[in-house]
């Protein structure tokens, strides 16, 4: 989870300049709060205190480009869960890209076969 902060050090004409020239060039949206573009709802365990449960949180929370990536939960065949997300990436595919390596770097550590590979469950 890298952070990165950036400040505008832009002379107050020339910005004053571009608002009127490109209305809204100067004020880009947050995303946090967003939940982005949901492709399967993620299985969460509802303990507050989860690993993927704070995952997905700050997933959430982040104010840039961010994924969450999970294995999904298959009743039957599931006994855990792992995920993996990024955040404040430069881009929404850079977010889904590195969100999928932690995911699958998780799934080689702890060395599992069942359960299913790493999905993307939702980016923004």
């Amino acid at each position: 989870m890298e952070l990165k902060y950036f400040r505008n050090t832009t002379v107050s004409i020339l910005a004053g300049l571009l608002i009127f020239v490109v209305p809204g060039a100067g004020s880009a949206a947050s995303l946090a709060g967003n939940k982005g573009d949901i492709r399967f709802h993620p299985t969460l365990s509802g303990n507050p205190k989860s690993d993927c449960t704070k995952a997905y949180n700050a997933y959430v929370a982040a104010s840039g480009h961010s994924a969450y990536a999970t294995t999904p939960y298959m009743r039957v065949t599931s006994i855990y869960i792992i995920c993996g997300a990024h955040l404040n990436a430069q881009s929404q595919k850079a977010a889904e890209d590195l969100a999928m390596k932690s995911c699958k770097a998780t799934r080689a550590h702890y060395k599992v076969t069942t359960g299913g590979a790493c999905e993307i469950a939702a980016s923004k």
